[in-house]
């Protein structure tokens, strides 16, 4: 009984003596802190381009139907009274504003007064960061 009382603690000690305690170094958690920082950053600035191509695939989108909509206006309005302006959209689209410019175009070919060849710009904006222009042309009789 001896023998397996003395055997007992100095088989503890060797295994205390001989292995290694379970649980990170400082070192392998500073690597994988860095990692980790390295991933969220990348991360964090794809999810801001994305943010910034979805804004801006959204104004591309919208500002092309808005300059339409105030150009039909302008047509339903009819040509002779047709002057410019500027003004916004409404709570419908919010930040948004428009910018008309018009001008008579004068040519050789038109010698006659009753035809007129206008030009009409139409700029669509938002929050002055982004800016989207519509030039056409019309013709019409008097």
């Amino acid at each position: 009984m001896d023998q397996l009382l003395n055997s007992a603690p100095s088989e503890k000690r060797v295994c205390r003596a001989g292995s290694r305690q379970h649980g990170f170094t400082l070192i392998e958690v500073l690597v994988a802190i860095s990692i980790l920082v390295i991933a969220m950053t990348s991360v964090y600035r794809l999810q801001g381009d994305t943010y910034r191509m979805s804004a801006s695939a959204r104004f591309y989108t919208l500002a092309p139907m808005l300059a339409k909509s105030k150009l039909s206006e302008m047509e339903i309005q009819g040509f002779k009274n047709l002057t410019g302006g500027t003004g916004d959209f409404g709570q419908e689209y919010p930040g948004y504003t428009w910018k008309v410019g018009v001008e008579e175009v004068h040519s050789e070919l038109l010698k006659d007064r009753k035809y007129h060849l206008t030009r009409i710009e139409v700029t669509v904006s938002q929050d002055e960061n982004l800016s989207y222009d519509l030039r056409t042309y019309r013709f019409h009789v008097d």
